[in-house]
Parts: C-alpha cells; structure tokens; sequence
C-alpha cells in the first residue's frame, strides 16, 4: 500500500546538475520526516542528507554539504533533492526514505520505514 518512488536520476558530467523526486503515496506525506540516501556496487547504504515533516530542518553529510539541497513540497507531496557541481564519487543509486517525524527536525541516520527502488546517478570525469 505503502509506495515511495525515486524519478530523476541519469548520466551527466562532473560539475552538472541533476534534480531528484520522490513521491510517497499510502501514507500522509507531512507525517513523514524524509530522507535521501545513496549505494554504490559493494557498499554499504550511506544517508546523505533529510529534511523535517515542514522542511525548516536539514542535514547533510559534509561530503555534499554546499553542493546539495534537499526540499519538499507539501502541497504537491513531493521530495528533492538538488545536486549541484556533481562529482565521479557521486554516482550511485540514490533512494528515498521515510521516517515517522517526531515533531521536530530529522535524522539522517534515523529509522527509515520506506524505502524506494532507486534511481540511478551517473556521472563521468
């Protein structure tokens, strides 16, 4: 019922940009803190950044801070995430996560509930 998926995603050279969104349907989306996280082939999943149920609190992993910009549009129920001056190390699948809010703020390793199937980030030097 619950579904949370990930569109966005492509092929591009290192300094360009990319625009990522998540969709979360079966559930209401400002219940939901958000997340963004990231896989490449043999690794480990790495939480890069979240965003609080009304948006006024995020993090990010110092290895994207300044360059990526989570946000989320309540209205339309929708999750970004900007990523901007993209680097080689950048590409990986990328999924998006939620996690019931607690009220306030966000974790970026919190306890994620949903997760979606990914889209995939590539890009070349």
């Amino acid at each position: 019922q619950v579904q949370v998926v990930e569109s966005g995603g492509g092929a591009v050279q290192a300094g360009g940009s990319l625009r990522l969104s998540c969709t979360l349907s079966g559930v209401r989306f400002v219940d939901y803190a958000m997340g963004w996280y990231r896989q490449t082939p043999g690794a480990e999943r790495e939480g890069i950044s979240c965003i609080a149920w009304n948006g006024d609190s995020t993090h990010y992993i110092d290895s994207v801070k300044g360059r990526f910009t989570i946000s989320r549009d309540n209205d339309k129920n929708i999750l970004y995430l900007q990523m901007n001056s993209l680097k080689p190390e950048d590409t990986a699948m990328y999924y998006c996560a939620a996690a019931p809010s607690n009220g306030a703020g966000c974790e970026i390793d919190g306890d994620y509930d949903y997760w979606g199937q990914g889209t995939q980030v590539t890009v070349s030097s």
